[in-house]
């Protein structure tokens, strides 16, 4: 009987292409919008003073990555790099899977009209990108005394 040097379930191989092929031709718009499994994967959410957003993008240079926001989109756009050998070396390597996302992206999100655009603060830690935008003044909730 045959046997490979890798063992694999067929079944689960079969899984995951059909899976792939459903990703590329999944185009229709959705309540959470149209950008689903792209890198890096995103989470946006909001409290009543601000806007978060986190990025979770592990191994990408914090230099290489660039953050803008204009009229109310916010865009994200930085490069990974690869993690593998240069091809130049004696010793020629072989793949056999390679599932880790490589080379530039983007990612665009529309924010809310409320907010702040001057109040926007960026961190990277721990593969994380956390983008905070504050809401405007005018917009927070308030307590009104009644005379």
């Amino acid at each position: 009987m045959y046997r490979s040097l890798f063992p694999r379930d067929l079944f689960a191989e079969l899984d995951r292409l059909q899976r792939d092929v459903q990703q590329v031709f999944e185009v229709s718009p959705s309540i959470r919008g149209v950008g689903r499994g792209g890198f890096p994967a995103v989470n946006v959410g909001g409290t009543p003073q601000s806007v978060e957003l986190y990025a979770f993008a592990p191994g990408v240079d914090p230099a290489s990555i660039d953050v803008q926001l204009d009229r109310g989109v916010l865009t994200i756009a930085g490069e990974r790099r690869s993690g593998r050998p240069a091809d130049d070396k004696a010793e020629k390597t072989t793949r056999h899977i390679d599932e880790r996302f490589e080379g530039k992206f983007r990612r665009v999100v529309s924010l809310p009209d409320d907010i702040d655009p001057a109040a926007v603060s960026a961190d990277y830690r721990d593969g994380v990108l956390h983008v905070s935008v504050k809401r405007r003044a005018s917009a927070q909730p308030r307590r009104i005394d009644v005379n």
